[in-house]
């Protein structure tokens, strides 16, 4: 099983409703986004996939969200912009942009070291 990873990041704003302690206040964060692709088998040529794919895909994803308060944004207007609840929406919207290739995991990391992933499985 061949596994490849593009990461790319974005700043934004944001606060967690209901918790107890600094992150509850509006902050910014650079958020740093790791998408990682799963293939049986190489191409032709010996490639897994095309990192330009998954970074354009993954850039498109993100692009809203970069220098934006999260919680403004649909559907972090009404659930947490959590680095969890991050991972999962990424991984729904650039799941269908990559179709054929499998998409196993999303994670983002919140600061360089504590990060949250999502994986269907």
């Amino acid at each position: 099983m061949y596994n490849a990873q593009v990461r790319l990041h974005f700043d934004a704003a944001h606060f967690l409703r209901g918790y107890k302690g600094k992150c509850e206040q509006l902050h910014g964060q650079r958020f740093k986004v790791a998408v990682t692709i799963e293939t049986q088998r190489l191409d032709d040529i010996g490639m897994s996939v095309d990192f330009g794919i998954v970074k354009s895909a993954l850039k498109e994803v993100i692009d809203p969200l970069d220098h934006n308060n999260l919680n403004t944004i649909h559907p972090f207007d009404t659930i947490n912009p959590s680095s969890e609840n991050l991972a999962s929406y990424i991984f729904n919207r650039i799941k269908s942009k990559l179709s054929p290739i499998r998409l196993k995991r999303v994670k983002v990391w919140e600061s360089p070291d504590s990060w949250a992933s999502f994986s269907e499985k």
